[in-house]
């Protein structure tokens, strides 16, 4: 097993790995959650057979949408979310690692999409990991991603009786940070949703390298 190098990767790693067998029922309870419609509408605007990269694929379910018309490269930090993720998506590669670490050579693809992931990045990184997508994408290419949209500091809370890291900037902020890095914003939109615990929102933003 890869074990993160720091210690905000860590406890996201060994939450998700605690959460595998139950993290799926408890996202299938959500009202309102958006991400099947704006996924249709980054699929809308890519050609089939586009290199797609999957940050923090979680069990897969997402992915599997994506593998069905384009080539995806899925990374999440858990081992155990990544075993059901290669059995609900087959099609898709898959790397365990700390995705706000990696780097690829630039003009790799052509779309990267991030659901509810970056939250557990610190957001000292945001930065420099959305100018590192940037770089990643061909000309052109789409980044789709849920953002915090309140913000916060780095923290450590108990979430689905598990410890988990969450971090963030408000949604002026990361508009910012996204344009910094030289991204064009298609949209951005703050979109509720009810989980089983309360109501929640994210900011989702599509933005153009």
């Amino acid at each position: 097993m890869n074990r993160p190098t720091n210690q905000p990767a860590q406890t996201v790693q060994e939450g998700y790995d605690a959460l595998a067998p139950v993290f799926g029922e408890w996202g299938a309870r959500i009202v309102g959650d958006p991400w099947e419609r704006l996924l249709d509408e980054l699929v809308s605007r890519l050609p089939a057979g586009a290199r797609v990269l999957d940050l923090g694929c979680g069990n897969g379910e997402k992915t599997r949408r994506l593998t069905e018309q384009f080539d995806v490269l899925a990374v999440d930090l858990s081992e155990e979310q990544l075993r059901l993720a290669r059995a609900s998506a087959s099609h898709a590669s898959y790397l365990q690692a700390d995705f706000a670490e990696l780097d690829f050579a630039a003009a790799t693809f052509d779309a990267v999409t991030a659901f509810y992931s970056i939250v557990h990045v610190p957001r000292a990184e945001h930065l420099p990991l959305f100018e590192r997508i940037h770089k990643w994408l061909v000309r052109g290419g789409l980044f789709l991603a849920s953002l915090s949209h309140a913000g916060g500091p780095d923290r450590t809370e108990t979430w689905l009786g598990v410890d988990m890291f969450f971090s963030g900037y408000d949604a002026h902020t990361n508009n910012r940070l996204i344009r910094e890095a030289g991204f064009e914003l298609v949209f951005d939109d703050m979109i509720p949703m009810r989980e089983p615990e309360g109501d929640v929102a994210f900011q989702w933003v599509l933005a153009r390298a």
